[in-house]
C-alpha cells in the first residue's frame, strides 16, 4: 500500500474532502459526482461490507494501524495521510472518528426490483433535516421495513450526517429517490401497497387499527418537518393513520414518530 503524505490544504488530490460543512455545495456536489463521504472507521467499514467501492481514504497517521486489514484489501485506492490540523483545514472540522473514504454512489436500484418481495416500505416526502433522515434509516434497519423510498426534494441518504446518524444502516436498508412526486405513489398501488400517510387529520385511524388491519403490502409515508404532508399525497393516499397523543402533546419528532410506527405495523404473520 503506498500512502500519500499531505503537507498542503489545497492538493489536488483530496478535492473530494474540501468544504465538507458546506452543506448546500456537498448536497449539489456529491451525487453530481457519484461520489459520497464515509465518515468514521466503522461507517467505511460497514460501506465496504456492503459492496460499495472506496474511490480514496483520508485520514490521519495515527489510524493507520487501525485500518491495515483495510489497505491490505484495497491496494490500488489512494490513502491520504495528514496531520490533525491539516485535516481539519481542508475539511472543515476536527476529525475525530478515525479516517474518513470517498466512496462510489451505487448504481440505482430500479424500483420493480427495489419492491419484489417488500412487505413493509417508508416513504419520505420532503423531509430535509439529514438527521431526521439518518434515524429514520436506522429505525427502519432495526425494525424490519424493507425498502426506503425518498422524494425529490427529500434530503440525501448519503450525505454524511445522514449516513453518521444512521450508523451505516443506510447501507443496508435498500432505497431509491422517486422522481414523479407525488405521482409515484399510484404506481405503489397498482404494485399492491396500501398506502397510508401519517398525518393528525379528521378521518385518520390510530395506528393500532391500522396494524389490526394487518396489510398485506404497506407503504408507510412521513411528511416533512413542521408542515407536514403535502395535500396532493394526502389526497394520493389510501387512507391517514395517526400515534394517539396524550397530556396535550400534538406530535413526536417525524423520526421517532416512524420508529414507533415501524414497530406497530410490523407484519403479524
Amino acid at each position: 500500500m503506498t500512502f500519500h503524505h499531505l503537507e498542503s490544504a489545497d492538493d489536488p488530490r483530496v478535492s473530494d474532502y474540501t468544504q465538507l460543512t458546506d452543506v448546500h455545495l456537498r448536497k449539489l456536489r456529491e451525487p453530481a459526482e457519484g461520489m459520497y463521504i464515509a465518515e468514521s472507521s466503522r461507517v467505511l467499514r460497514r460501506a465496504l461490507a456492503a459492496g460499495h467501492r472506496p474511490r480514496s481514504f483520508f485520514l490521519a497517521e495515527k489510524w493507520v494501524q487501525d485500518l491495515a486489514d483495510v489497505f491490505e484489501q484495497y491496494p490500488d485506492v489512494p490513502a491520504y495521510i495528514g496531520s490533525a490540523a491539516l485535516l481539519e483545514d481542508i475539511t472543515g472540522f476536527h476529525l475525530h472518528r478515525g479516517a474518513m473514504a470517498a466512496m462510489h454512489r451505487p448504481a440505482p436500484v430500479p424500483l420493480p426490483e427495489l419492491l419484489a418481495g417488500a412487505r413493509r416500505v417508508a416513504v419520505l416526502e420532503d423531509i430535509v433535516d439529514h438527521t431526521n433522515v439518518g434515524a429514520i434509516f436506522r429505525s427502519a434497519a432495526a425494525l424490519g421495513v424493507d425498502a426506503v423510498l425518498v422524494s425529490p426534494r427529500c434530503g440525501d441518504p448519503l450525505y454524511r450526517r445522514s449516513v453518521r446518524v444512521s450508523m451505516g444502516t443506510v447501507f443496508q436498508v435498500p432505497w431509491a429517490r422517486l422522481e414523479d412526486w407525488p405521482g409515484d405513489l399510484a404506481m405503489l398501488r397498482e404494485l399492491g401497497f396500501t398506502v397510508a400517510a401519517m398525518e393528525l387529520t379528521d378521518d385518520a385511524v390510530s395506528l393500532e387499527e391500522l396494524a389490526i388491519r394487518n396489510p398485506e403490502r404497506l407503504a408507510l409515508v412521513l411528511g416533512t418537518e413542521g408542515a407536514g404532508m403535502s395535500a396532493g399525497t394526502l389526497a394520493a393516499a389510501d387512507l391517514a393513520v395517526k400515534i394517539p397523543m396524550r397530556a396535550g402533546v400534538d406530535s413526536l419528532n417525524v423520526a421517532a414518530a416512524s420508529a414507533v410506527a415501524f414497530w406497530e405495523l410490523r407484519p403479524r404473520d
